[in-house]
C-alpha cells in the first residue's frame, strides 16, 4: 500500500468585526440610534467607511482581538461585547478569503468620545437613517444586526 501526501489546507484570514451602537436613552428607532464607524486610512477601501476591526492575531483569543482593535481605532475601552455570528463568503474581503466573528455592544447615555488610531483615519457615529457607503460587507452586517436584535 503506498503512502499519500496529504495537501495542506488553504486557510482563510480570521478577523473581527464591532457593531457600536449608540442611544442616548432606551428609546428604540432608526433616528435614535448611531453607528460607529471608522474612515480607512489604508487599502483596500482607502477613505472609506467601515465598522472597525481588523486582524486576529496568531495566538489571540478573538473576545481579546475585538477589544484591542476597537480600542486601537477608536480609543474606546470596556465595552459589553457579545458575540453575534459569524461572516465568511470568500469574496468579502479583496485581499483573500476572511472569516470574521462579529460583535456587538449598545452603548446607552452620553455617547462617548472617540479618538481614531492605528489604520483609521477619522472615528465617528453616525445616525443609522444617514449612514455613508460602507467597505467590504459591512451594510449586509449592520443590516442582520438590525434586524435580527431588533435593538435600534
Amino acid at each position: 500500500m503506498g503512502e499519500t501526501t496529504a495537501q495542506p489546507y488553504k486557510k482563510p484570514a480570521l478577523t473581527v468585526d464591532g457593531v457600536v451602537l449608540h442611544r442616548q436613552n432606551h428609546k428604540v428607532g432608526e433616528d435614535s440610534c448611531h453607528i460607529l464607524l471608522i474612515e480607512r486610512g489604508r487599502e483596500p477601501f482607502k477613505g472609506r467607511y467601515a465598522l472597525p476591526g481588523g486582524f486576529v492575531d496568531y495566538g489571540e483569543d478573538i473576545k481579546d482581538a475585538i477589544n484591542r482593535e476597537i480600542s486601537e481605532e477608536t480609543g474606546l475601552q470596556g465595552l459589553p461585547f457579545r458575540q453575534f455570528r459569524t461572516f465568511g463568503g470568500p469574496d468579502r474581503d479583496p485581499r483573500g478569503h476572511t472569516v470574521s466573528v462579529v460583535y456587538v455592544a449598545v452603548v446607552i447615555g452620553e455617547q462617548p468620545v472617540l479618538a481614531a488610531g492605528d489604520d483609521a483615519a477619522d472615528a465617528a457615529w453616525f445616525p443609522l437613517n444617514r449612514l455613508p457607503d460602507l467597505a467590504f460587507d459591512h451594510a449586509v452586517i449592520l443590516e442582520d444586526v438590525i434586524e435580527a436584535l431588533n435593538i435600534c
